[in-house]
């Protein structure tokens, strides 16, 4: 139960934080306060949605806080590992769409951070031995259609991989349930050591989400080989670019992860 009002709480306080809502908020207010012929009122909150959107837009103002996140778990070189050092590869969902617009269109369709899928058929052809888990049911308060799992299952079809060494968590609404969820599937079905301990799972997810993931793993006592995958910042800011589109979407990648880590944080989940 708590689970679920958290769950509900985090999408409302997403919707709180994305930094475009306020210019709807501020333009609502400034005529409220223009039909109640309070000028001076009307023109601060018009003010205030013109630096707002100035903010969003200006993409350093978004990209500087997004480089540091990302940059925060480094990469790892694949090159180095081989077959026998992972006990399975962990793929977290958040980029298929399923939903009723897979079931209407009879296809599987892609969010921006879809190297997460990509990723993970490249590292399933790599390490046909090793056992894999696709963790993810839907992030919508209400889903309608199939699940992201589902769709999963239907790309692993349609790309030809093998469901040998296939495993899917088709209950979890965040990454909080991912790790729960999947914890007895980790211990079930990773391949052991000889000293019969677990071997660490690398994890597929964005990099400005890999660390508050990793942290998460790290609570419930499982290791895991960071792959991070979906880079949204160059090792250089783009000073004169502005892009109200791209920004928003920095911004709300920024603040998601920035508030749902201190939200664990507090709540003692990692």
């Amino acid at each position: 139960m708590m689970d679920t009002i958290f769950f509900i709480l985090s999408k409302v306080v997403q919707f709180c934080i994305e930094p475009l809502n306020w210019v709807i908020v501020f333009i609502v207010l400034s005529f409220l306060f223009l039909s109640l012929r309070k000028p001076d009122l009307c023109k601060r909150f018009l003010l205030l949605a013109l630096l707002d959107m100035l903010i969003v837009g200006w993409l350093p103002t978004s990209e500087f806080g997004l480089r540091i996140l990302e940059d925060a778990v480094p990469k790892t070189s694949l090159a180095k590992i081989s077959e026998s050092d992972i006990g399975g590869i962990i793929i977290l969902g958040g980029s298929i769409e399923g939903g009723q617009i897979s079931v209407d269109r009879g296809e599987i369709s892609l969010y921006s951070s879809a190297e997460r899928v990509t990723k993970a058929f490249e590292l399933i052809r790599k390490y046909p031995d090793v056992p894999y888990v696709f963790s993810g049911y839907s992030g919508r308060i209400n889903p309608k259609g199939i699940s992201e799992t589902d769709a999963f299952k239907q790309l692993i079809a349609e790309q030809g991989l093998s469901e040998k060494m296939a495993h899917y968590e088709n209950h979890s609404r965040n990454t909080y349930e991912n790790v729960l969820f999947m914890k007895p599937m980790i211990a079930e079905f990773g391949l052991k050591n000889e000293d019969g301990l677990s071997k660490p799972w690398l994890l597929i997810t964005s990099a400005s989400h890999m660390y508050r993931s990793v942290k998460l793993f790290q609570k419930q006592g499982i290791k895991v080989i960071p792959v991070p995958v979906d880079y949204q910042t160059a090792n250089s800011l783009n000073w004169g670019f502005f892009d109200l589109e791209d920004g928003a979407y920095y911004w709300n990648n920024l603040l998601h992860e920035a508030i749902g880590t201190l939200a664990y944080w507090i709540t003692g989940k990692i």
